[in-house]
């Protein structure tokens, strides 16, 4: 990316500056902002570095201009200005701060913990306006930022040869030959080595291309901060050409996201088996949603769908009360696996389920097992031996025998969700032990559903003295166990149908990728195991904001982005779109959680990988995690090392065919998709969503 230096202008100049800004650094030495103008500046979405040189403040400011200041107390005294305004752009948002080597060790440490408590990246920078030193001092200069608390160092010398650029240059083969534990972030990007002078011009580019996150630019050609800065325009050009960023919806308007199906799908059965007259708010429709509203009809609920209203008149179910022989699904496997233990438990007489398309296909492992520990069964139709996987279709025998239970969860929370619906209807309290559990937050988006259609659950999660410490980290949980009340009755109730971030995670990655986006319809505080791609984006560096509180808009943008590491355990559904933001991230990111993967709409992990390895991105799989090694988009386009395109496999997974369509703008032609139309499973809108970007 490219930092724009912003220097010697007034609060409202800098602002107008910003517009033609990717990013940038503020000279906090050199702008004359108060204390309220430098907290509303770092509020910028704009990713900003704030820098304030000290000998700058001593020179420049009016304070300590007075000549009966001894050059010690003017030094102390510009150490305290500096260090108080960097102390508050950092409170206020700065999403870099740059101290130089040379400052004062106890100011450093204090501006440190301040940039580590409010999560703003701590440079240490070393400049030489003399000349360039041998590689053996340039070495123990980085060493000795990162001894100093470095998150990222900043190498700037003078190059009188073409020698000393190649010198400053060749840390970077360094860094990335250093153990983790000596150099730590910087081998995955966290390196900004360049020099200054026209004999260093194009190390400034030439920095980009071995993988520095950022270089630095004058706003003009008359505004260079040092020797050999290009101005902007001409360094953009150099670096992108004619690529071209993505901005926005053509209107200006937020992109709307589609209703969550994990909710919706859940919501709409609950619905269908209480009492009385439910509304569901927030209704958007696709493939598996309109499956569900299927089954709810065949159950005997009528349903009436009004905009984004659905009014659903339930059944008022009760254990037994059913005497259907079939029941279609569709190809949604969580109404598959939801509504196995329900019709065992409502329905009078075994049930046949049909489904089409890539369900037909998909094993549901562990399904057998989990109705068996409750004298239930499920056998696929021409099953040959009690090994073997059930699959659709397959016949349901109940009813449920309440009592206690202990299952494994390794295989996901589907069947355990479609359980926790059922039990309730049972004519004696149950007690359920779930192992090694998975996908724990669609767990609690059932417990929730559930609640809100006046069925309570009691649940506790148990793990060993790491999950005890974490103070809940789902992760970390072994064991939950659930206490569920006899001869309950679903009870009808209007509620508002969340947004889905498994479809949001689509446009985000795109926006912190390839330029911005602007999401209208999620709430930050939501059960969605996919809101973790909020977490993932931060943590990879992406500049993310949110107005008007946790239903407000949500803005996403580029910024230099670092690899990641992530357990995508309990939210499978994000690897797809993960594997690509993973492509663009300097360094080596790894993705655990591929275990999960095997039965989805395709076999992901596989699918995943090919997909990959066809782009030209390094990409292995060891043990549970995926490993891709990533590049910025600058460097891919230095080094001409853009995803290849031409034709590609969704294996008709409508979560392959959104990855793709993301990829495929960092792509060096067009990506072509067998199947694009599978996406209606989830999001038919997506298309038309995805093109509204400029």
């Amino acid at each position: 990316m490219i930092c724009t230096t912003i220097q010697n202008r007034t609060l409202e100049q800098i602002y107008d500056a910003l517009e033609q800004c990717e990013m940038a650094e503020i000279r906090l030495d050199r702008c004359g902002l108060t204390a309220r103008e430098i907290d509303e500046l770092f509020t910028s979405d704009v990713p900003l570095v704030a820098t304030c040189r000290i000998s700058e403040v001593a020179a420049s400011e009016p304070s300590l201009q007075d000549p009966s200041m001894t050059p010690q107390s003017r030094e102390i005294k510009a150490m305290q200005i500096a260090e108080k305004r960097l102390v508050r752009a950092i409170e206020a948002g700065a999403r870099y701060v740059d101290v130089e080597l040379e400052a004062p060790k106890q100011m450093s440490k204090r501006v440190r913990s301040a940039a580590h408590e409010n999560g703003t990246v701590f440079i240490r920078s070393y400049h030489d306006f003399n000349g360039t030193d041998s590689f053996e001092a340039l070495k123990a200069i980085v060493e000795k930022c990162v001894y100093h608390g470095a998150d990222m160092v900043k190498i700037v010398t003078t190059a009188h040869s073409e020698e000393d650029a190649a010198r400053v240059l060749s840390l970077y083969e360094w860094c990335r030959g250093k153990d983790a534990d000596g150099l730590g972030a910087l081998a995955d990007g966290g390196l900004i080595a360049f020099c200054m002078g026209e004999t260093g011009r194009q190390s400034r580019i030439d920095c980009l291309r071995h993988g520095a996150p950022y270089t630095y630019a004058a706003l003009t050609e008359e505004e260079s901060a040092a020797p050999g800065q290009w101005p902007a325009s001409e360094i953009k050009k150099s670096v992108y050409g004619d690529f071209r960023f993505i901005s926005d919806a053509e209107d200006g308007s937020p992109l709307e996201m589609p209703s969550s199906k994990s909710f919706a799908q859940r919501a709409i059965i609950a619905a269908a088996l209480a009492e009385g007259t439910s509304h569901l708010k927030g209704y958007t429709s696709c493939g598996d949603n309109e499956s569900a509203l299927q089954v709810a009809r065949n159950l005997g609920a009528e349903v009436i769908q009004e905009g984004n209203i659905l009014t659903v008149k339930g059944i008022g179910a009760q254990s037994g009360s059913l005497d259907h022989e079939t029941l279609n699904v569709g190809e949604s496997g969580l109404l598959t696996r939801m509504m196995i233990p329900l019709m065992a438990q409502i329905g009078s007489k075994p049930v046949t389920f049909t489904g089409e398309k890539t369900l037909l296909g998909r094993p549901l492992t562990g399904a057998r097992e989990i109705m068996e520990a409750f004298d239930a069964q499920v056998r696929s139709e021409g099953e040959e031996t009690e090994d073997a996987p059930v699959r659709v279709p397959l016949t349901v025998h109940g009813p449920l025998k309440a009592g206690r239970a202990e299952i494994s969860g390794k295989h996901g929370s589907q069947l355990i969700s479609g359980l926790l619906m059922a039990l309730p209807f049972a004519d004696r309290n149950s007690s359920l032990v779930v192992h090694e559990p998975k996908s724990i937050p669609y767990i609690f988006i059932t417990l929730e559903v559930l609640k809100k259609f006046g069925v309570r659950i009691g649940n506790d999660m148990l793990g060993g003295r790491d999950f005890l410490e974490s103070d809940g980290d789902w992760s970390l949980c072994t064991e939950m166990v659930f206490k569920v009340k006899g001869g309950q009755k679903y009870k009808a109730a209007d509620i508002d149908l969340e947004g889905d971030w498994s479809a949001a995670a689509n446009f985000l990655v795109a926006g912190a990728l390839f330029g911005r986006a602007e999401l209208r319809g999620l709430d930050t505080t939501s059960l969605q195991a996919d809101l973790s791609i909020m977490d993932i984006l931060m943590d990879a560096g992406a500049s993310l904001s949110q107005v008007d509180g946790d239903k407000g808009d949500i803005m996403v943008q580029r910024a230099p982005l670092k690899a990641f590491n992530v357990d995508a355990s309990n939210c499978p559904d994000l690897f797809p779109i993960v594997s690509v933001l993973a492509a663009f991230c300097q360094g080596t990111s790894r993705l655990a959680g591929v275990g999960r993967l095997a039965n989805k709409e395709s076999d992901r992990a596989k699918a995943i990988q090919e997909m990959l390895v066809q782009m030209g991105v390094e990409v292995r799989i060891e043990g549970d995690e995926m490993v891709i090694e990533g590049h910025s988009l600058a460097q891919r386009l230095l080094t001409g090392r853009l995803l290849h395109g031409g034709s590609y496999t969704s294996h008709h997974d409508h979560r392959m065919v959104m990855a793709l369509k993301v990829a495929a703008l960092g792509a060096d032609g067009p990506i072509e998709i067998d199947d694009e139309a599978c996406v209606s499973k989830s999001f038919p809108q997506f298309h038309d969503i995805f093109a509204a970007f400029r």
